[in-house]
């Protein structure tokens, strides 16, 4: 039987449902903290993550199919719009993904949904990427 990733609350669960997704927010944050691989990424950072891990949390509780928490918290979300501020490059999202990949690892999520997970979260990164090369290109002509 095929998985059923995507499909309902099966996201959700499998990354074990609000308590697993902030304990994956809270490694991403502390391997982007610690590890000077992700340099770049950090610096895209404030200083206090905080307010960071609590918006990627509460996203992700919603995106992966648990209650919609960031909408009711801060409202409407368009990622690529949130993040155009932000000098993000190949090299950031790369790093974001790496990252992510790492604290993944840590959850002891069953092979198949780990690979889903990056496959999916692949996605949202890459139209950050589209959406700020635009702008930036949009604004050097």
């Amino acid at each position: 039987m095929a998985n059923q990733f995507g499909v309902e609350d099966a996201s959700f669960q499998a990354a074990g449902q609000e308590t697993g997704i902030k304990q994956l927010v809270k490694d991403f944050y502390l391997l982007m903290d610690s590890q000077p691989e992700f340099t770049e990424l950090r610096r895209l950072h404030q200083s206090n993550l905080n307010e960071s891990e609590d918006k990627l949390g509460v996203f992700l509780v919603g995106w992966l199919g648990g209650p919609r928490l960031y909408r009711e918290k801060y409202g409407p979300i368009s990622i690529p719009m949130v993040h155009q501020h932000l000098d993000i490059s190949r090299v950031t999202v790369e790093q974001w993904l790496a990252c992510m990949s790492l604290a993944v690892e840590r959850q002891g999520y069953s092979s198949e949904f780990s690979d889903y997970l990056m496959t999916q979260l692949r996605v949202p990164a890459e139209r950050i990427l589209a959406v700020v090369d635009a702008k930036n290109s949009t604004q050097s002509q």
